[in-house]
């Protein structure tokens, strides 16, 4: 599934509200968003329910199964839905009933059916207009969206949270965290016990998050292992975050509304496990009076208050407000990870001093520098701030300095993400630098083993690409040898203007086809056919891939020795992938080109020796399945899909190996390096990690990283194309206005 496209679409019928209907976005924002919530909780309400009914003996009576399939939903990372409120149900109404009122009952049944939801769900959809009501919840029930799975609709309802604050309808985007971040401190910070505190918790993304990695990684239950705390200003927020706890099946009911500045949260100072956050950044105006008691009556403020403003007198930047409160949370041994502008870790004046004070408690354990265009709403780099109070006593005198504004995938021209891989990558920096190099050998052994998956599934994959080939030679050939020019005609051979027939050695007059053409084609066919370039560049390939498998099996993957050796295999062999990658395109590209003389110059669709339906069947499978129309990937995609594959998780450990090579941590230029105290007090404790890492050699730039960039530049290029033909017709109605 197109994933970006399924997001777009949705989007894009969202957006007929603003044209369509009599609401403003403000209006509309959030009972879409509760739409996105029925459809998703559906969609997880019946992941887990034939599990469920599965436990449910068959002589079971009707009305005692539907409380027992309630029970058994206790505990699931899901919701238990009654009939009512099922999404299929609202689908399914006559045309001309009140849609409106249906969904409105619905979520008055959720609500009664979950205490914590009770005033957070959307109303009024009466007040839309129903038949563009019915053709939303249409669009919310296409096949491919119920159809979705795992994170899909997680990613979703996030992605229209985003719009949404980009349109307007929310407070400038503040409770959106990109995924990609969440993700980093999650995977960083790997909260798995105690107390969680999110105090700007916005729509509750990282405890979410945190819920995954409990299922995935410790494989708990959140609900068993967590609590949940989480404060938002926005009333609005602290709704949206209690739906998507619940729709995820976690505790919301520690999620309150109140601002952090002011307001202490359940007096949990020097209590919590794990802190999470991505706080609104640069505030000012912070009314210092209400703030600055707070320094000695509960130790939120350790290090003092910030600047402020001669005139107004209020803290002029509350980035030290926050980065004290995160600290304070927590208590003796916990960790903290959370989201922060990059001004704020070379700040001076009282920014400074407040640093320095907090560098010299030796909790200060990552600082990783993030790149341009993560965030949606506004393009500007970021950093991410890591403490941990319970560290290693010979880790305290140091901070580990990592520089990922380079580590990017481009989704866009305007917005970029982490790949898992990538992710996995820049927190395996972290475990060799906390001496957890066994999770270092575990990630590259994973990647080698799907190298080897991958491998194994070529034999099979390039069979049946040979095969698709050879249906479409054999459709062709046998529509070469069958027609001829009279037919092509359409069955009478084209006469001179003075008399007889042309010779057949001579062209045709012009619009039809000549003999020339189709000995032409014949010729070119013939050639095509024996030309075995392609095959040996496979079979030699495949002979590879059988050697390297072997490799494999005798490796022990086990141990860094050796993975470095069986890398060794691997590096040969990737140059290789990536050459069989070009040759098979090459000869679809080739085949193709002919299938095209065919019916475009020789009219081959007149003759009876074209089969046309096969010969569609044989052009489809060496074609890319058109994710728009969520078509099954072809076997053109399958064989590519393997050889790129194989060669991406072979620059994975590439990757890893050629800045590792021991496995074990060391500074690496332009990347990361473990800095100590005295070199941070040196740079006037500075926290920006592009200080002290370096610049990376320009040698270091491997393929893969031009490659990305170029494709960045071109994604970029595109998007400047269309916009500008967009402007320009755009000035073209005007004038024809301002003229009419």
């Amino acid at each position: 599934m197109n994933i970006h496209q399924l997001e777009t679409e949705l989007w894009e019928a969202a957006d007929q509200l603003r044209a369509n209907s009599k609401l403003t976005a403000a209006e509309y924002a959030m009972p879409v968003l509760g739409l996105i919530f029925l459809r998703h909780a559906d969609n997880r309400f019946k992941a887990y329910l034939p599990e469920i009914e599965a436990d449910i003996p068959s002589q079971v009576p009707a009305a005692q199964r539907e409380a027992l399939i309630k029970l058994g939903f206790q505990g699931k990372a899901a919701i238990y839905l009654p009939e009512a409120t099922r999404f299929d149900r609202i689908a399914s109404l006559p045309q001309g009933a009140n849609v409106g009122e249906v969904i409105d009952r619905a979520m008055d049944v959720i609500e009664a059916e979950y205490e914590v939801l009770k005033g957070a769900l959307p109303r009024g959809y009466p007040a839309f207009e129903t038949d563009l009501l019915a053709e939303l919840v249409k669009i919310f029930d296409r096949p491919a969206i119920k159809a979705a799975t795992g994170d899909v609709f997680g990613r979703i309802y996030e992605y229209f949270l985003n719009k949404f604050a980009m349109s307007g309808a929310q407070e400038g985007g503040e409770f959106f965290t990109p995924p990609s971040l969440v993700r980093m401190i999650v995977n960083i910070i790997e909260p798995d016990h105690g107390l969680v505190l999110d105090p700007a918790c916005g729509s509750a993304g990282m405890f979410v998050q945190t819920g995954h990695f409990i299922e995935d990684v410790r494989h708990q239950q959140a609900n068993d292992t967590v609590t949940f705390h989480g404060q938002e200003k926005s009333d609005t927020n602290t709704k949206l975050a209690r739906m998507n706890l619940v729709v995820h099946g976690l505790d919301a009911s520690n999620i309150r509304q109140g601002n952090t500045f002011y307001d202490q949260i359940d007096n949990l100072v020097g209590q919590c496990d794990f802190v999470m956050a991505n706080p609104p950044f640069n505030v000012d105006g912070v009314d210092t009076k209400k703030v600055e008691g707070q320094a000695t009556d509960n130790g939120r403020l350790p290090f003092g208050l910030p600047g402020t403003n001669a005139k107004t007198g209020a803290i002029s930047n509350a980035n030290s407000l926050w980065i004290q409160y995160f600290y304070a949370y927590l208590n003796d041994t916990g960790r903290a990870g959370f989201v922060m502008a990059s001004s704020a870790s070379d700040a001076g004046n009282k920014d400074r001093d407040i640093r320095e004070k907090l560098v010299k408690t030796g909790h200060v354990d990552v600082m990783m520098a993030i790149g341009n265009k993560f965030f949606y709403t506004r393009s500007l780099p970021c950093t991410l701030w890591f403490f941990d109070k319970g560290k290693p006593q010979d880790l305290r005198d140091q901070v580990l300095m990592i520089d990922a504004r380079n580590v990017y995938h481009v989704v866009s021209a305007r917005s970029h993400i982490f790949t898992d891989e990538q992710h996995a990558n820049l927190n395996a920096i972290v475990w060799l630098y906390r001496g957890q190099p066994e999770k270092f050998v575990a990630l590259v052994a994973r990647y080698q083993r799907q190298v080897d998956a991958l491998l194994a599934a070529l034999p099979e994959r390039v069979a049946a690409d040979d095969a698709a080939v050879a249906s479409l030679a054999a459709l062709l050939s046998d529509f070469a040898q069958r027609t001829n020019i009279y037919e092509l005609n359409g069955g009478v051979r084209a006469m001179a203007v003075d008399g007889p027939p042309n010779p057949p050695d001579e062209d045709e007059p012009a619009g039809r086809v000549s003999e020339r053409q189709l000995e032409a084609f014949r010729a070119e066919l013939a050639a095509a056919k024996s030309d075995a370039q392609a095959a040996d560049a496979l079979a030699d390939l495949l002979a590879a891939c059988c050697d390297a498998r072997a490799a494999v099996a005798g490796a022990d993957l086990n141990s860094h020795a050796g993975q470095l050796a069986l890398q060794a295999t691997f590096d040969a062999l990737a140059p290789r992938l990536k050459a069989a990658s070009k040759v098979v395109e090459a000869r679809h590209k080739h085949w193709l080109r002919l299938l095209d003389v065919a019916e475009k110059q020789l009219r081959a669709r007149q003759s009876e020796a074209f089969n046309g339906r096969s010969i569609r069947d044989a052009k489809r499978a060496l074609l890319a399945a058109d994710a728009k129309k969520n078509e099954d990937p072809s076997v053109r995609d399958v064989v590519l899909d393997a050889l790129k594959q194989a060669a991406y998780f072979i620059h994975q450990v590439h990757w890893l190996h050629s800045r590792f090579p021991h496995g074990l941590f060391e500074d690496v230029p332009g990347l990361c390096k473990a800095v100590t105290l005295d070199e941070i007090a040196a740079n006037d404790y500075s926290l920006t990690p592009g200080r002290y890492v370096g610049v990376a050699a320009a040698a270091d730039e491997d393929e893969d990283d031009f490659a990305e960039k170029l494709r960045e530049i071109h994604t970029e290029l595109t998007e400047l194309n269309e916009r500008a033909v967009e402007l320009a017709g755009q000035i073209a109605r005007n004038f024809e206005e301002l003229l009419g």
